[in-house]
């Protein structure tokens, strides 16, 4: 890596998070001083264009960052990968004016202003699985007035900015994603964040009543219909960070793994449990899965840099595969460390939970498996 993202600075990173990392999992409190950290490295920026001060990060970067990071404090890793995401695609994009995407490109890169989508509802659960959110956009003299909930909005608590997915009020409802800045009238914040994993994220409720906005923060609202054309380069920027981002969970759990073996010495044995061929050849085993997370995930990420990248089945199923890898990691790690696996004061329980999240994100395992047999069966 080269520019922002050495690697002697992400390494500090690295340690600086996991000293807090317990901490924050067990209190469920959020970890700003750990965006004061990623404001202070300019990585909030990272994918900014260039012309407007930031690094224009391709996608093989932005993983790399997201897996290093994630291996301190995956909460923290899965906020930055959310900004690093969105923010590239909005300011991508066309239909919002210039004038507002110079602005927020440089609260990023100056402010480290941070920006999330919040898409997900209760009755609606996620959209990638269809229907219309329940968020409302009703016009208004001053534009739109926005009404609705959304949760699982991950770092709510620390967002200057953010995208919400709605749909108007008229006959034939158009959907797109309206733009709310943080403290505006009519927005407020209901700490319900209470997971077993990624605690620390801060994904809370977040209400609106009656928020007022400009039209020029609504600019693309189009039929449902045009939202459902997969787009591959986008699939790519959406799972290809995920995917990086657990595998640094895992990592961070097999480098734990490595110390404890190291380290017990148990009275039956008289030298280490590293020492047992058993013990090695399980940590063999784990480290193939790592390997072949990390070099298909850099392949398609690189390949998604050179313009050549995955198509969306196959992004879904990278994230999938990766996913389940770095899921039979950590389990792998708890079985070879028994009840030490499982108590509070080790970080490997933590890892376990925090790994199984993995499956929650778009798109699920059934989804991104049927959709690949479906083109495989020429149905799709």
């Amino acid at each position: 890596m080269d520019g922002l993202a050495q690697p002697a600075p992400l390494a500090d990173l690295v340690r600086a998070f996991a000293a807090g990392a317990a901490a924050h999992d067990r209190a469920g409190s959020f970890p700003h001083e750990n965006f004061a950290l990623l404001r202070e490295a300019g990585l909030p920026g990272l994918t900014v264009p260039r012309r407007w001060g930031g690094e224009e990060a391709g996608l093989a970067r932005c993983t790399a960052v997201i897996g290093t990071l994630a291996e301190g404090c995956p909460a923290t890793a899965l906020v930055l990968a959310m900004q690093l995401i969105q923010l590239r695609t909005l300011l991508a994009d066309p239909a919002w004016p210039e004038a507002l995407r110079a602005r927020l490109a440089r609260e990023a890169v100056e402010e480290g202003a941070l920006f999330n989508a919040l898409r997900v509802e209760p009755e609606l659960g996620t959209p990638a699985r269809g229907g219309l959110p329940a968020t409302i956009l009703r016009r208004s003299p001053e534009g739109w007035r926005l009404s609705g909930r959304k949760i699982y909005s991950t770092g709510a608590p620390a967002l200057r900015w953010m995208l919400v997915w709605a749909r108007t009020d008229e006959a034939s409802p158009r959907t797109g994603l309206a733009l709310v800045e943080a403290g505006t009238p009519g927005l407020r914040i209901e700490e319900s964040w209470d997971q077993a994993g990624l605690r620390a994220s801060g994904s809370h409720d977040v209400v609106f009543e009656e928020v007022a906005l400009p039209l020029a923060q609504a600019p693309d609202l189009r039929p449902p219909a045009d939202w459902a054309r997969p787009d591959a380069a986008v699939a790519a920027w959406n799972t290809l960070p995920i995917a990086a981002l657990y595998t640094g969970v895992a990592r961070a759990a097999r480098d734990w793994l490595v110390r404890f073996l190291r380290d017990r010495v148990p009275g039956s044995l008289g030298a280490p449990l590293a020492t047992l061929p058993r013990m090695q050849e399980a940590v063999g085993r784990i480290e193939a899965l790592l390997l072949a997370n990390d070099r298909i995930i850099a392949s398609a990420a690189a390949a998604q840099d050179a313009g050549e990248g995955p198509s969306a089945a196959e992004s879904g199923l990278i994230k999938t595969l990766a996913a389940e890898n770095a899921i039979q990691v950590v389990q792998e790690a708890v079985a070879l460390c028994g009840n030490h696996a499982l108590a509070r004061a080790n970080p490997l329980e933590r890892h376990l939970r925090d790994v199984l999240c993995a499956r929650i994100h778009t798109p699920q395992p059934d989804a991104a498996h049927t959709l690949a047999g479906r083109l495989a069966l020429g149905l799709a």
